[in-house]
């Protein structure tokens, strides 16, 4: 291992934007306590550095569209146990649906080194953007997201953590991180304090899984909210394409089936995702059940959705059919991938109360055909509900409180003293959900098994109990 780490340092790039350094493409090696990235026993340090008008221009392009796509750059610094990999010239731009903010000031504002007013934000990198081939430990996307209405600052970790123990490896991967902000000029950087570290769902993200799925790359699509009030239910076929956001929000243009691989061949690409969806809505019988079988990897798909259903992910395919991947692999088959899980664990929205909810009857019953006409066949209900009994299974190391809770503990315990922040934001660890969650008594560390019926609800052991069998 030192080694490796010894022959990466030969590439390092330096910090210095004024000489654009020469920059030599390598997979990085760097020591972590597991020897990945997305280690849980770590908590490293990323410094995100910016010419000033980078970080003005990411300001007033916000102004312009605040979902706009447009990135700036940045220089990029990770540390842990005392080693260190530097990027020059990464590309670097905001993200987030309702969740996506200003990072410093008001509207119109620029960059004020004096009394600067610092704002919690996610951000998206892309590490080649400006160099080619430039990669970071092998990737060539990372996010980085903020604790948002998560008090915990367990809920997104927790969930692809699951996901990962239950063997669902069409999960993104994720752990902690410390971030901080340095505009040039400023005397010292600022530190945003502690920062989910997720995965990116792109082309790297295929190419990691391709034993799974098959070497030759496929089409993978994001579901969400299409211009016009379409959303990705896998009933209509109208809103489909490749988004294109622009700077003037009014020219800008969205999908319900956003293409994000081998965007040139988005003809193909949507005859293959428009037959697969006609097929799902017309088979019925016997040559459903067939069909079904050989376009997706169901006992897998049912796996997710236990997993999904058990820890409240109301805002997904089944809730409000948005926020998820789904990949035409290779081998045939179409994939389901599971993303954003920060309103989960007790944080209820759209269902009344994520902790009770009957996991048969999670969502609408209708006009979500993907998993409905699933569930439907005698063979799949059974699986999936087998899928549920092992997670709440005591003995394994997945949902229980027994297990659960021990996991949360450890990690909040790590993280606590790096929460305080520059930003004044989200400054304490507490175990509640979001404010605006419409169940705000459930714990995830204490509380009873009554779904918050009767006062402070644990949300493990509540939807333990609550399970119709």
């Amino acid at each position: 291992m030192k080694r490796l780490f010894l022959l990466s340092l030969l590439f390092l790039v330096s910090c210095d934007h004024d000489n654009d350094p020469v920059f030599i493409p390598v997979d990085e090696t760097i020591p972590t306590t597991s020897g990945q990235l997305f280690s849980l026993a770590d908590v490293p340090e990323i410094t995100l550095e910016f010419p000033l008008a980078e970080w003005n221009k990411l300001l007033t392009n916000y102004d312009l569209n605040p979902k706009n796509e447009k990135k700036v750059v940045s220089h990029f610094t990770f540390s842990l146990n005392g080693n260190t990999i530097q990027l020059d010239s990464i590309g670097l731009k905001l993200k987030g649906n309702t969740s996506r903010r200003r990072p410093e000031g008001n509207t119109g504002g620029l960059h004020n080194p004096d009394a600067p007013d610092w704002h919690h934000c996610h951000f998206s990198l892309d590490f080649s953007k400006n160099r080619d081939g430039q990669r970071f430990m092998g990737r060539n996307k990372l996010s980085l997201k903020w604790f948002k209405d998560d008090p915990d600052y367990v809920r997104e970790i927790y969930c692809y953590d699951l996901f990962k123990r239950n063997g669902v490896w069409t999960s993104p991967k994720a752990s902690y991180c410390r971030l901080r902000i340095k505009v040039a000029g400023d005397a010292n950087p600022a530190y945003y304090g502690v920062y989910a570290m997720i995965e990116s769902v792109d082309e790297d993200f295929i190419v990691s899984r391709r034993r799974h799925w098959g070497g030759q790359q496929g089409f993978l699509w994001k579901g969400g909210y299409g211009t016009g009030d379409y959303n990705a239910d896998f009933v209509q076929t109208v809103s489909m394409g490749v988004e294109d956001v622009k700077l003037n929000p009014f020219e800008s243009v969205y999908y319900a089936y956003d293409l994000k691989t081998r965007e040139d061949e988005l003809a193909a690409a949507k005859i293959g995702m428009t037959q697969f969806i006609t097929d799902l809505n017309t088979k019925t019988g016997d040559e459903f059940k067939t069909w079904i079988a050989q376009k997706m990897d169901v006992p897998l798909f049912l796996k997710t959705y236990a997993t999904n259903v058990m820890v409240g992910m109301w805002d997904d395919y089944w809730g409000n059919a948005n926020n998820f991947y789904f990949y035409f692999a290779g081998n045939g088959r179409a994939y389901f991938i599971p993303y954003d899980y920060d309103n989960t664990l007790g944080t209820s929205y759209l269902i009344a109360n994520s902790g009770t909810q009957n996991p048969l009857e999670w969502g609408p019953m209708t006009n979500r055909p993907l998993i409905t006409k699933i569930l439907a066949i005698p063979e799949y209900y059974y699986m999936y509900k087998g899928a549920i009994d092992r997670l709440v299974d005591e003995e394994r190391d997945l949902f229980a409180p027994n297990r659960s809770c021990p996991r949360i503990f450890g990690w909040q315990n790590k993280i606590n003293s790096f929460v305080w922040n520059d930003t004044g934001e989200d400054m304490v660890v507490d175990d509640r959900p979001a404010f605006w969650s419409n169940q705000p008594n459930y714990k995830l560390l204490s509380g009873n098994d009554a779904g918050c019926a009767d006062g402070v609800g644990n949300y493990f052991s509540s939807r333990i109990a609550s399970l119709p069998w």
